[in-house]
C-alpha cells in the first residue's frame, strides 16, 4: 500500500488519525466528511494514495464509483432527509482540490437544501458544429493509451 505520512486521507486508511468509516475493503475507504455541505456527506478514497484523478489506476476508479452507487442508494433508503445525490470529484486547485489525495463526495440532497452551482456569464450558449469539432479533435489529439 502506498501512503504518504503527511497525509490525512493516508493517515485515517492507517488508523493513524480519527474518521467515522461507512465502508472498506482492499482498494477504497469511506467515511464521513468532517465538514459536510449537509448530514450524510460522505468521501470515498482510494487505499494507495493518488493525487488526483488523472494519475487515479482505472481499477480503484471503477471501484470508487462502484461504491458511491451503492452509498448513494443507501442514503436514498436511509432515515437521512435525502432525495437525490450529487458526486463531485475535483483535479487540481483550478476546480477546488484542496486535499491532494484522489477523492470523491457523495452529497445527499434535498430539494429545499439551499445549495446550487452557478453557472458562469454566458453559460448556456450554443458554440457552433465546428468550433465543438475542433476542441473534440484537441482532446482526441491529447488521449494517451495506457
Amino acid at each position: 500500500m502506498v501512503i504518504h505520512p503527511d497525509c490525512v486521507f493516508c493517515q485515517i486508511i492507517s488508523g493513524e488519525a480519527e474518521a467515522s468509516i461507512v465502508y472498506q475493503d482492499d482498494q477504497v475507504t469511506a467515511f464521513m466528511d468532517i465538514r459536510p455541505l449537509f448530514t450524510g456527506h460522505i468521501l470515498i478514497v482510494p487505499n494507495d494514495h493518488f493525487v488526483g484523478l488523472t494519475d487515479l489506476d482505472d481499477a480503484y476508479g471503477k471501484q470508487m464509483f462502484t461504491v458511491a452507487r451503492r452509498l448513494a442508494k443507501a442514503m436514498l433508503h436511509s432515515s437521512l432527509d435525502c432525495e437525490g445525490v450529487n458526486l463531485f470529484l475535483a483535479e487540481g486547485p483550478a476546480a477546488g482540490q484542496t486535499v491532494f489525495h484522489s477523492h470523491l463526495h457523495v452529497i445527499p440532497r434535498h430539494s429545499a437544501d439551499g445549495f446550487s452551482i452557478q453557472h458562469p456569464a454566458g453559460y448556456g450558449e450554443r458554440p457552433s458544429r465546428e468550433i465543438l469539432d475542433d476542441i473534440a479533435h484537441q482532446i482526441r489529439q491529447s488521449l494517451t493509451s495506457e
